[in-house]
């Protein structure tokens, strides 16, 4: 990965926050709040590496020993489907000297499955962001501590209908959204939110006891997989464009078999060695697809179509309209000896491409 181009991209995109630095705001403006006897149209928190940030709080009620506030999350440049949702935090105080308690309410996930480094049966609510809580709380509220407890609720009003569109349901996570973020802060398009999704989804494959995963480009190539690979929910890891990386971590995690399951873009990119095959960091290289037509026996006028052509998918198209056989298997082939690389040899690999209808072009597996 050019490390030029994501400090670039910093610059020019906004960072948002995450929804645990939302949540810890919530919570903080909520002490303050008690403290001073007073609402606060912002504030500053420390962020797990030492440095602030500054969030507006949307909402701020308050009594003698309890207050009700919240943040409006924010993606920044990088929407989410947590962007613009309403995280709320009501803090009260508690009989138990010098204890933060932190909980989840309405719109908040519940943990039912192993392999998230969270308790079954409690609520999403990741180490890092608790970690921030405490931290924050502690540091506006060490005088009150000596005396009483606070007791943290985290709900979000829109969190259970959003729920579904994360990676939650697959995740085993149920009725709500997580309290996420290891840095606090969103980096736009960052590629670490979603490498993190990606070891999370085979955390729990591992967990549940499976050591197959079907790795897919995206929703559809995974509807499609679905309808050939009978496996739970958990094992279907949408990988997108990290598949160097996603085998990586199958290897290192100790998974023995992979399906790695795509159209024809996306596995064109893997065939010419290319780990990362996001759209803007590599085109399709039509000269490589040239070369794989010219092993399958193509003519010349047909190598000079696709020398030309606009798409992979424009590719597939000129390949069927012309009969050229053993091409789709080319492909498989390449995308089977790189993936078998980036695994170190140590994960049996079975590439299946489809075309956009659902229909297998071509299949490789271990011989």
């Amino acid at each position: 990965m050019n490390t030029k181009n994501v400090v670039s991209e910093k610059i020019k995109l906004k960072t948002g926050y995450t929804t645990g630095s939302s949540a810890t705001a919530a919570a903080k403006a909520a002490l303050l709040a008690i403290i001073n006897q007073q609402k606060l149209e912002n504030v500053e928190i420390i962020l797990p590496k030492g440095n602030l940030i500054k969030i507006p709080i949307f909402s701020c009620k308050f009594e003698l020993e309890k207050a009700v506030c919240s943040v409006i999350k924010n993606g920044g440049d990088d929407p989410d489907v947590t962007h613009g949702a309403e995280i709320i935090v009501e803090l009260s105080f508690t009989e138990k000297i010098g204890k933060i308690d932190i909980d989840g309410g309405e719109g908040v996930g519940i943990v039912t499955k192993p392999g998230l480094g969270l308790e079954i049966n409690k609520p999403a609510i990741n180490p890092v962001p608790k970690k921030m809580i405490i931290e924050n709380l502690t540091s506006i509220g060490r005088e009150i501590l000596v005396k009483k407890g606070f007791r943290v609720l985290i709900s979000v009003p829109k969190g259970r209908e959003l729920g579904p569109k994360t990676d939650n349901p697959r995740l085993g996570i149920k009725n709500g959204i997580s309290i996420l973020g290891t840095s606090g802060i969103v980096i736009p398009f960052s590629t670490a939110a979603y490498a993190a999704s990606i070891r999370q989804n085979i955390d729990v494959a591992v967990a549940m006891g499976n050591d197959t995963v079907v790795l897919t480009t995206g929703g559809r190539s995974e509807d499609f997989s679905k309808k050939i690979v009978d496996l739970p929910e958990h094992c279907f890891v949408q990988m997108g464009d990290f598949s160097g990386y996603t085998i990586q971590q199958c290897s290192k995690k100790n998974i023995k078999k992979a399906y790695v399951v795509g159209f024809i873009g996306k596995l064109v990119k893997m065939a010419a060695g290319v780990k990362q095959t996001h759209v803007k960091g590599s085109k399709v290289d039509m000269n490589f697809l040239a070369e794989l037509a010219e092993k399958s026996n193509a003519n010349e006028k047909v190598i000079q179509s696709i020398k030309k052509a606009n798409t992979a998918r424009h590719v597939s198209e000129i390949i069927q309209e012309n009969n050229v056989e053993g091409f789709f298997e080319l492909i498989c082939s390449e995308v089977h000896k790189h993936m078998r690389k980036h695994s170190e040899n140590r994960v049996s690999i079975d590439v299946v491409l489809f075309n956009f209808d659902g229909k297998v072009l071509s299949r490789k597996s271990e011989e």
